[in-house]
């Protein structure tokens, strides 16, 4: 029988649960009282603590006034903006459970996940009504709201019992180490034990002014920079979408100090002319997440913006995060070293064989903060944590002998474009829909810009042209899932069972000229 290896986090465990995700960002909220909490970046409306924490209430009341009730289910269509916090959070308080969707998905991908969820309402913003109001007819049974909805008139206080440990508090969505989004169950216990380990290794302190570019639909952003911050006591300023000059003025007027962004926001930040136009000199932090960042660019973040700079790692099954930091002693490279209360096992994939350190395997975590499993697939939560607790990540990896964490690879067939996560098997179901198409894969092509590109390898049985599948695909999938390139070709290839090689594809393009 070989040897087990476990890595345990050197750092002193934090307090697991005990409250729910609402009592942890609003603990602070009577003494910080006037002190802005979240602010619009772009119009520089503020809301107070003691604004936050009355508008909260407000909306659990009035959810409750329309039938909401314990284990509901609300979806935010939306982007960041500082009502996104207040409705999402007084959904929590009145028992139900968060489902962020992406704001770019099309009305049939809405649909698609508010049915899967469950959703009994959904609110967005104006601009995004019709589809929104397309989509909830589609799913069915949901009632589609505004912002101002959820705080207009008056209603009695709720108070709901909920216990941490098994209450969800969210919802959101991950295509997981392989094939389509699956609904992530986050309970109180484990969002809260998350935003405390990550707090422990990343602040955000009190005296921080936050920017929320990462987008709250997404684990980074509503997993970790909202709550991280309101639990700090700090101001969180918020981006609806990113635009890099946008953002750069918002750091430079806002004075802000701390942020979290995506490897190709990172790499504007090391080589845009336009950061020479601002004054950055306000920022202290930033984190760099969601995918890997190669090591020269995160040396030239630092270098130029003179801050510190660190990388993380983490997954929506995970909460937010699993390893990070120190960001006093960084490893250029390093996704940084496990959070508190945190357990690693680098696994080879066809052995089962646990490996030394500097040598390369898929990770495997364990930890209070992981999910309780994917919503209403028990074969997809079984494939993925094990029967003792670890959770596969499909992360090829390796630790280096002082514990820092390296990300070389993925086992898993997900594509990263820009940090977004894009299931390849969407995509080719998507391509199978085309009369045109026999057979078709789709894989991941190495881009220095975005990671990673989405590109089709297809087989035609009737005439069509890559030009026309290209169009096909981006009439009906969000702007990040677009395929960039469509290969037409003979034959994808495939195991004698019909098992599709993707491998074989990946080498391919990695080393394609195009």
């Amino acid at each position: 029988m070989t040897a087990i290896r476990t890595r345990r986090s050197d750092l002193p465990d934090v307090p697991v649960g005990g409250v729910t995700l609402p009592g942890l960002v609003l603990a602070q909220a009577g003494r910080l009282g006037d002190k802005p909490a979240l602010v619009d970046g772009a119009t520089g409306r503020a809301i107070s603590y003691r604004e936050l924490a009355a508008g909260v209430e407000r909306v659990a009341a009035a959810l409750a006034a329309r039938g909401f009730a314990p284990g509901d289910v609300l979806a935010l269509y939306s982007p960041n903006v500082p009502a996104y916090a207040v409705a999402a959070y007084g959904a929590m308080v009145a028992g139900g459970t968060v489902t962020g969707a992406n704001p770019m998905l099309t009305a049939e991908e809405l649909a698609g996940q508010l049915a899967d969820s469950g959703a009994r309402i959904l609110v967005t913003i104006p601009p995004l009504i019709e589809r929104a109001r397309a989509a909830a007819e589609k799913a069915g049974g949901v009632e589609v709201l505004g912002y101002a909805d959820l705080d207009a008139g008056e209603h009695p206080p709720v108070r709901v019992a909920i216990d941490p440990a098994t209450a969800l508090a969210a919802l959101p969505y991950s295509s997981g180490t392989t094939g389509l989004p699956k609904g992530v169950e986050l309970t109180h216990s484990s969002m809260v034990t998350n935003v405390r380990q990550s707090r422990a290794v990343l602040g955000p302190e009190e005296d921080d002014v936050v920017l929320a570019v990462a987008p709250f639909f997404h684990a980074m952003g509503f997993g970790l920079v909202l709550p991280a911050a309101l639990a700090a006591g700090a101001t969180l300023v918020t981006m609806a979408r990113f635009d890099l000059e946008e953002m750069l003025r918002t750091i430079q007027d806002h004075r802000v100090t701390y942020t979290v962004v995506v490897p190709p926001i990172a790499q504007a930040l090391a080589g845009h002319p336009l950061v020479d136009q601002f004054d950055l000199s306000s920022l202290r932090t930033l984190g760099v997440g969601a995918a890997p960042l190669g090591a020269d660019h995160e040396l030239r973040c630092a270098q130029r913006l003179g801050c510190r700079t660190g990388q993380g790692l983490g997954m929506t099954e995970t909460a937010a995060l699993i390893a990070a930091g120190p960001l006093d002693a960084p490893r250029r490279g390093s996704v940084g070293r496990l959070i508190p209360n945190t357990e690693a096992r680098i696994v080879d994939p066809d052995s089962g064989t646990d490996l030394a350190a500097g040598r390369t395997g898929e990770l495997w975590v364990r930890g209070p903060q992981l999910m309780r499993g994917y919503r209403d697939r028990p074969a997809a939560t079984a494939a993925t944590v094990d029967a003792d607790g670890w959770l596969h990540t499909g992360d090829l990896c390796f630790f280096d002998e002082d514990g820092y964490l390296y990300v070389t690879d993925r086992l898993k067939e997900l594509i990263k474009y820009k940090g977004y996560q894009v299931a390849p098997a969407e995509l080719e179901r998507l391509l199978l829909t085309h009369p045109a198409v026999a057979d078709a894969a789709v894989v991941p092509r190495p881009d220095p810009d975005a990671g990673e590109l989405p590109v089709g390898y297809v087989v035609l049985r009737g005439p069509a042209t890559a030009a026309e599948l290209l169009a096909y695909v981006a009439e009906r999938v969000a702007p990040y899932k677009r395929l960039r390139a469509v290969r037409i070709t003979a034959a994808v290839p495939r195991s004698p069972a019909g098992k599709l090689l993707r491998r074989v594809l990946v080498e391919a393009e990695r080393g394609a000229a195009w």
